[in-house]
């Protein structure tokens, strides 16, 4: 009998001591900021182990009721500490804390993992107290922060509720449509905040990057006209330029993502190959001229809207609306004249926006070997139109160092697809 009982005994001892521990972890870093005197803070290093540990042992009774019980004798605790507090600016995070560290440790008996990953989760949430506050306060733009409300809105309310089918065969799926949205939103964003947070540094190559996110082919227009109406060189923008293209690439497999998740497996080798490629060039055509030049004195490309505003709400709808349509007359050309009506409306798609183009392709099929001819046809054809782009506003220079890069990483990509082809 005693044999049968040890491997349960051992089970609940682990618990306990994980649960333990997650206590430890979160009142060590409630302890710094407990205070001393009567006017300390209501819970600390020992509390929050108790805590945990009183969590756990309910959890180990398996009776519904004592884990009910003592969830409400913490929370009650909170709540008459609370009232008590007579501080100057009486806030509510230890008595929260608390009451999760509570269930961190009702979760230890349950799923370990997950009660780890909260505890330390909450730990570095309480200990960013000063840098969270400053962020939100004194970093974050008003513009900022509504429209991370918008994108937050967009993301947990909206996305949840639009009906998820096709209306037309595969496409104008409006689950999809919005996905699109709030996925384009999301990258403008954080290639907004690492714009503002990296820009003293290699300007032009980070300014690059992040709005190629907005539109590639807009910022290796503005990139040629700095050349033309300035004294910045040729070879830098260039880099600039190519740099641009590792968004387009990166861009490529988040559509996929959105849209037709099959995809990944055929794309993902081709289009991270050619952003490495694209990366490594327009560095080293960047790094070739950058050298004692100021961060300030560097002219950096511009992404489209407000520096202010995270993203723009009505470029990103364009831009979504775009997918969509380009998705509908490809099918529609497909259904009129079939293989052939494919690949026009790629093609014709990717004159304008490669985006658009293969989104389309990738929601109106599996890939198959026609589908993939498709794709490396809408690459060359992109490529084509930058070009042409680069060498109108830029000249023959900005052209001549742009190029080679630009045609270089596109082939590899579509060499690769070629060989990966279903």
């Amino acid at each position: 009998m005693p044999d049968a009982a040890t491997p349960a005994l051992t089970g609940a001892a682990a618990t306990l001591a994980a649960a333990l521990g997650c206590g430890l972890l979160i009142g060590l870093e409630r302890e710094r900021r407990k205070g001393e005197g009567p006017g300390r803070a209501l819970a600390g290093l020992r509390s929050f182990a108790l805590v945990c540990v009183t969590g756990a042992a309910a959890a180990l009774t398996q009776i519904t009721g004592v884990v009910v019980a003592g969830a409400a004798f913490v929370a009650a605790l909170t709540v008459v500490a609370y009232w008590r507090d007579r501080s100057d600016d009486p806030g509510v995070t230890t008595e929260v804390a608390l009451v999760l560290t509570y269930l961190i440790g009702v979760l230890c008996a349950w799923q370990l993992p997950l009660a780890a990953a909260m505890a330390a989760g909450l730990t570095v949430v309480l200990a960013g107290r000063e840098h969270m506050h400053r962020f939100v306060r004194h970093w974050l733009t008003p513009a900022e922060v509504r429209d991370g409300i918008v994108l937050a809105a967009l993301v947990l309310v909206a996305l949840p509720l639009v009906p998820d089918r096709p209306l037309w065969g595969p496409v104008l799926n409006p689950h999809i449509v919005v996905q699109l949205l709030a996925l384009l939103l999301a990258v403008q964003s954080l290639a907004h905040l690492g714009r503002r947070l990296l820009r003293a540094r290699h300007a032009v190559a980070l300014s690059s990057l992040a709005s190629g996110f907005v539109s590639s082919t807009a910022t290796i227009a503005s990139l040629g006209l700095l050349v033309r109406e300035g004294p910045s060189g040729a070879r830098m923008m260039a880099g600039g330029a190519l740099l641009s293209c590792v968004s387009t690439q990166l861009q490529l497999l988040l559509v996929a993502v959105a849209v037709q998740p099959s995809w990944l497996p055929v794309l993902w080798l081709p289009a991270l190959a050619a952003a490495a490629l694209a990366a490594a060039w327009g560095a080293w055509l960047v790094r070739g001229t950058a050298t004692g030049v100021e961060p300030a004195q560097t002219p950096t490309p511009r992404a489209q809207g407000d520096d202010e505003r995270m993203f723009s709400l009505k470029g990103a709808a364009v831009v979504a609306v775009l997918l969509t349509g380009v998705q509908a007359l490809v099918h529609g050309l497909e259904l009129w004249l079939g293989t052939a009506g494919l690949y026009t409306g790629t093609l014709l798609g990717a004159l304008a926006d490669l985006h658009s183009a293969l989104a389309a392709v990738f929601i109106a099929s599996q890939p198959t070997a026609q589908a993939g001819l498709a794709v490396m046809l809408a690459l060359a054809v992109h490529a084509l139109s930058k070009s042409v782009t680069a060498g109108v506003a830029g000249g023959a220079r900005y052209l001549a160092w742009f190029a080679p890069g630009l045609w270089v990483h596109t082939l590899l990509g579509v060499a690769l697809l070629w060989f990966l082809r279903p």
